[in-house]
């Protein structure tokens, strides 16, 4: 039995150690803290570790090279976030979100199976980064109820990636204003076209402020929008927080606003 889940747990650890192909060379340190935790230089709460590490064990029959290695980066991207957010005097909730109750599970191993789920389907490697760190936010964060961080990953599953640089970058706008220049209803180049689009639907569900402006028959023009008037709604600052944006790259983020082609507005 004991040789079983020693295989058990090397099989859960080597899936940790793959995320290094999207997550790099962060994940095998994780990975030690996980399943070697006396000799790691930093701890995890031990609930929270325990949910990861049976989510790893869980993975680790996964037959695809990449599923697998997003699988075990967003495991580490949780742990990481998590013993930052201890530093930072954040502790892990001790509200009932990791203990068993009625359901045969925790409601810490259903977030975590879903959001592996959600790393596993996604193109997207930059995703997994932030679909970690839901995790992590929601286990110290107990004003955040299961089904509010379901919603939370509805919402990211929702929005690409190009969207959630550019709620990072509406999100960061008192440190980083966000450029004055009106931006064309319809640009003429396709990707300019694509980032209005992108924009005006994260308007239409409700993520940004102000909505889209809905000419009257026979109205004055509309003024065209201006990146600096964006704000996030409340269902905007649910997912900003959750997947902890103010964390996404600069270069992302740049990437975002650059794609709205503002100099040729």
């Amino acid at each position: 039995m004991q040789d079983y889940l020693d295989g058990e747990a090397a099989a859960g650890r080597h899936l940790v150690e793959t995320g290094e192909l999207v997550a790099g060379s962060m994940s095998r340190a994780v990975a030690g803290l996980l399943f070697d935790p006396s000799s790691a230089v930093v701890q995890l709460d031990d609930r929270l570790s325990a949910v990861l590490r049976d989510a790893a064990t869980t993975a680790a029959d996964l037959p695809l090279t990449w599923e697998r290695a997003r699988a075990g980066a967003v495991l580490a991207f949780a742990a990481e976030l998590a013993v930052t957010r201890s530093h930072q005097g954040r502790a892990v909730r001790t509200d009932g979100f990791f203990s068993v109750r009625s359901m045969a599970r925790s409601s810490a191993e259903r977030l975590v199976e879903s959001v592996v789920r959600a790393a596993r389907d996604t193109t997207e490697d930059r995703r997994v980064r932030h679909l970690g760190y839901l995790v992590a936010e929601v286990a110290v964060s107990p004003d955040i109820d299961p089904a509010l961080a379901d919603r939370a990953l509805h919402l990211a599953g929702s929005c690409s990636w190009r969207q959630l640089a550019l709620l990072a970058a509406v999100g960061r706008r008192e440190r980083a204003p966000l450029p004055l220049t009106p931006l064309d209803d319809e640009p003429r180049s396709w990707r300019a076209w694509g980032a209005r689009q992108d924009l005006a639907d994260l308007q239409l569900a409700g993520l940004l402020d102000p909505p889209p402006a809905v000419p009257r028959l026979g109205g004055a023009v509309l003024p065209r929008l201006r990146p600096a008037d964006l704000r996030l709604t409340r269902r905007g600052v649910l997912v900003h927080r959750l997947l902890a944006l103010d964390f996404m790259r600069e270069d992302d983020v740049l990437t975002g606003l650059a794609d709205l082609d503002l100099a040729a507005s």
